[in-house]
């Protein structure tokens, strides 16, 4: 048989299929998102969900006039392949290759382009109000998983959407998951709506009358009598209050359904919402059954989805791990997470802890208010959320902890590049956005024994305290039994010598690359001081003094970018100090760093051993030998 999806390069060739045929591309989807992506990692299990819903929308509606929102983008791999980037969707998520979300500059297709929840419906608001005020005609269509809606940000635009808008078309793609099971009322009340047997009684009696009498006034007959039946089950069903028509729930496989209602909903002349139910993973036994692991995953055997055992522990492991002992140890620890049980680690908290454990949402703003809460009664809440996500929260960190002086702990995964995920993910910035915060320490640790001391030391400081380390694997360091405090502000020196002519201070994940810095200064004949940091605030002025006030120049490493990072701090006490001691900076640039592998991006922005050792190379002129 021959493939169908080889032969489509833009969505306008699915109207000449049949629907025999489009059943056939939706199976042929699946097969390349398997395949693909068993190779290159990413996000299978919510494309899987999605691949009829996307075929419809693009059958029905006519990108790029139209616009079309994923939330989150995550979930737009399908919408990728119909749209011309089929032959180079085996590039996804690679160096050089497609992003794994929606990007403004990959295509005119992609209206559009966002990798955190609850962005779709504000933006899709803007966009129609500004084909309204243009006298524009194109659809507006936001596809916002139920996830979506456990965050605040989708209310604020529920709650402006009927007042702004002439028409927008909202499809929440219920799954009943984010990453891992969706929790909280609004999860359990769209529960609610699919499960009463009541109305799926009705809803299948309306779907068998438009089957048999056919056409659009059979539909309307249909909703019709489905609407009386919501007003007299549900007299305040959320989405009307709010002034979006409801319709459904429909089945989100089912394509000639979709395609019909979306033709029908297109002709609305106001904004409406339409409910389907979908199943994550779908196609894919192996991303059924396992739905937290397939949402977002690195490569795999696609015959059995079994991936390849890392060995080491994660970072996010071994903090899980360390909060375990801690909250035995200590009563009033608690762990919060944003929807991300799975990717903190703390599902393995959960385990053991289930009373001290709670899963917010997606809604960092609310955890961290709700952790201010906590601490102001005398808890200590360990908030884990990634260095990327928590800068939606900054406003509460400012305002409700670090003014009150609250001991909150702010656990930050992902601190540093997410190099295949790309600009969206990474978390280069949370040095910067949390420095000038007054009464708030920041900690980064240089391997896993590090990091479990650091929380260790966090549980004891009476304060705001956040501690950033790297996704993936650390390099190996076991992890003692019992943490012990770390002095809050003091670095630690790993290498020195009456001969130093170089201080290296490196934070975090580049310690080692300070430690390969020294042994190629050495291979010169420069010795090179080697200090671990650890602290991005306060940094160890004692120490930096020391050392400026004995070497030639001072280097400095970090993880993050270089505007307003360790470095600049490095530079504001040196300033203070009045010492002029020179300080070479190695860093991310002042640009948004692409997605790629992690060594290649390093060398692309010079951030290694070699590029270091040659911006040292003018400072360190061969001194010439005395005459005896």
């Amino acid at each position: 048989m021959a493939s169908i999806l080889e032969g489509i390069d833009s969505p306008e060739q699915l109207q000449q299929l049949s629907a025999s045929e489009l059943e056939q591309l939706a199976a042929e989807i699946r097969e390349r998102l398997i395949t693909v992506l068993s190779s290159n990692g990413g996000h299978l299990g919510p494309n899987l969900g999605v691949v009829e819903l996307t075929i419809a929308l693009h059958y029905v509606f006519h990108t790029p006039s139209d616009s079309l929102l994923f939330d989150v983008s995550h979930q737009a791999y399908v919408h990728k392949l119909l749209t011309g980037r089929r032959d180079r969707f085996h590039t996804i998520r690679t160096p050089g290759g497609l992003n794994g979300f929606m990007l403004r500059t990959e295509s005119p297709h992609d209206c559009y382009g966002a990798g955190h929840a609850g962005t779709a419906l504000s933006a899709a608001l803007g966009i129609a109000v500004a084909r309204d005020r243009t006298g524009g005609k194109e659809h507006v269509v936001a596809v916002a998983g139920d996830a979506a809606f456990t965050c605040g940000i989708t209310y604020e635009a529920l709650n402006n959407v009927a007042h702004h808008a002439k028409r927008m078309i909202v499809v929440l793609n219920d799954n009943e998951w984010s990453i891992d099971k969706n929790v909280g009322a609004i999860a359990s009340y769209l529960h609610k709506i699919v499960t009463n047997p009541q109305f799926d009684y009705l809803h299948d009696r309306a779907a068998k009358l438009v089957e048999k009498v056919g056409g659009v006034t059979a539909l309307r007959m249909a909703r019709k009598a489905e609407g009386v039946a919501k007003g007299m089950l549900w007299p305040s069903v959320i989405f009307e209050d709010l002034g979006l028509k409801y319709f459904g729930p429909i089945d989100g496989h089912d394509i000639a359904t979709l395609i019909k209602t979306f033709e029908f909903l297109k002709k609305q002349d106001r904004p409406v919402l339409l409910h389907v139910i979908t199943q994550k993973g779908k196609g894919f036994e192996p991303a059924v059954q396992k739905q937290k692991k397939f949402h977002g995953l690195g490569p795999y055997d696609p015959e059995t989805g079994e991936t390849i055992p890392l060995g080491r522990r994660t970072y996010s492991e071994v903090f899980a791990d360390t909060m375990v002992k801690l909250a035995a140890f200590n009563p009033k620890v608690v762990a919060i997470t944003a929807a991300m049980p799975n990717g903190t680690g703390l599902d393995r908290f959960q385990t053991h802890h289930p009373d001290k454990y709670f899963d917010v949402g997606i809604a960092e703003e609310h955890a961290v208010l709700f952790a201010a809460g906590l601490a102001a009664k005398g808890f200590k809440p360990f908030c884990a959320i990634y260095s990327t996500f928590l800068q939606r929260a900054f406003d509460p960190i400012v305002h409700d902890v670090c003014l009150q002086n609250l001991p909150v702990v702010f656990c930050m995964d992902r601190g540093g590049l997410s190099a295949d995920d790309g600009p969206t993910h990474h978390g280069l910035f949370d040095i910067s956005y949390l420095r000038a915060i007054p009464n708030l320490v920041h900690m980064v640790p240089k391997d896993e024994d590090e990091l479990a001391d650091m929380l260790f030391t966090a549980m004891q400081w009476n304060g705001p305290i956040a501690v950033r380390y790297p996704r993936g694997l650390g390099p190996g360091k076991p992890v003692k039994d019992v943490p012990s405090a770390i002095p809050i502000g003091k670095a630690e020196v790993l290498q020195s010598s009456d001969q130093d002519r170089v201080a290296i201070f490196a934070l975090g994940s580049l310690v080692p690359m300070a430690e390969e810095i020294a042994r190629k200064l050495e291979g010169r004949d420069i010795a090179a001081a080697v200090i671990n940091a650890r602290f991005a605030k306060p940094i160890d002025v004692a120490m930096l003094e020391f050392f400026a006030g004995t070497v030639e120049v001072i280097l400095t490493l970090e993880d993050h970018v270089l505007r307003g990072g360790f470095g600049s701090a490095v530079l504001e006490e040196l300033n203070i100090l009045g010492v002029n001691t020179p300080v070479v900076r190695i860093g991310w640039p002042d640009q948004f760093i692409e997605h790629g592998k992690l060594d290649a991006l390093r060398v692309k922005y010079g951030i290694t051993a070699e590029a270091a050792v040659e911006k040292l190379r003018p400072y360190l002129e061969v001194r010439q030998p005395q005459p005896v």
